[in-house]
């Protein structure tokens, strides 16, 4: 099993990208956290609304836009990633001086594409 990614902004609806970002992060091996604004399922996988406490985080895929982001920028820096994908329609400035501060990566990138080419 491949290392542990957290997927901000999870959904139910399969239209939406953090619903086929956490199916293609399973098929690809990696374990799998779902954060969401609502419980609820992505096949067997839970989609959690509370921000628990995680350890051993190499990864948050965020799927929330800058808007939304401030409720969760000290959560997911507390968590101490080893990197934060910021996928499209997410990026913020504010949020990258935050985390080049505390010393996590950050790219400006697409969790599929990155599935899909292999560089993951």
């Amino acid at each position: 099993m491949r290392g542990l990614t957290l997927v901000i902004g999870a959904s139910e609806n399969p239209d939406r990208y953090s619903y086929k970002a956490i199916n293609s992060l399973i098929e690809n091996g990696f374990r799998v956290i779902a954060l969401g604004l609502k419980a609820g399922y992505i096949g067997i996988t839970e989609i959690i609304s509370t921000k628990p406490l995680i350890y051993d985080v190499d990864t948050v895929s965020l799927y929330v836009g800058p808007k939304n982001q401030n409720e969760w920028m000290d959560y997911i820096i507390n968590l101490k990633p080893k990197r934060i994908i910021f996928n499209p329609g997410t990026e913020n400035p504010e949020f990258y001086k935050l985390a080049n501060e505390n010393k996590i990566e950050y790219i400006e990138a697409c969790t599929l594409v990155m599935l899909s080419i292999g560089n993951y």
